[in-house]
């Protein structure tokens, strides 16, 4: 006679050969999907893109209000350099993103930071640049008004 341990330590072992199997013969129709490897490559970029563009709550000033803009300006161009002080890079280089998201002539400030920065910090800047125009433009309320179209 087998003992009940016996009895439950065998169905253990084919239930875990059944889910192994299982899990086998899925993963091996996954992989010979033909769109299985353009899915992954989408899904790897995707999450690569978000991670790079990550979220900040920066509320920007209303574009029409030139003094607003101005003053957001100074405030982030010196709230990066005092993070990018402190070795804040990241966020450092987030807040000069902003700055640079409003200015008027962002080729000149650019090449001033350029000058300015280290080259892997100017380097981190000009790959977070991308991201920071998607922000500014959710800022804004609303679309184009009469106004706007000359």
């Amino acid at each position: 006679m087998v003992s009940p341990k016996a009895v439950i330590g065998i169905c253990a072992g084919v239930s875990a050969t059944i889910f192994l199997g299982y899990c086998i013969y899925f993963d091996k129709q996954r992989h010979n999907d033909p769109d299985f490897k353009r899915k992954l490559r989408e899904k790897r970029r995707a999450k690569r893109e978000a991670s790079n563009c990550k979220k900040n709550s920066t509320v920007f000033p209303d574009m029409k209000d030139h003094e607003a803009v101005q003053k957001f300006f100074l405030q982030e161009i010196q709230l990066g350099e005092e993070l990018l002080a402190a070795g804040d890079l990241e966020n450092g280089v987030d807040h000069l993103g902003n700055a640079v998201a409003v200015c008027g002539q962002p080729n000149d400030l650019l090449q001033v930071l350029q000058q300015t920065l280290q080259p892997s910090v100017f380097h981190l800047l000009i790959q977070r640049l991308p991201c920071v125009a998607p922000r500014l433009m959710k800022g804004k309320t609303g679309g184009l008004q009469e106004d706007d179209v000359e």
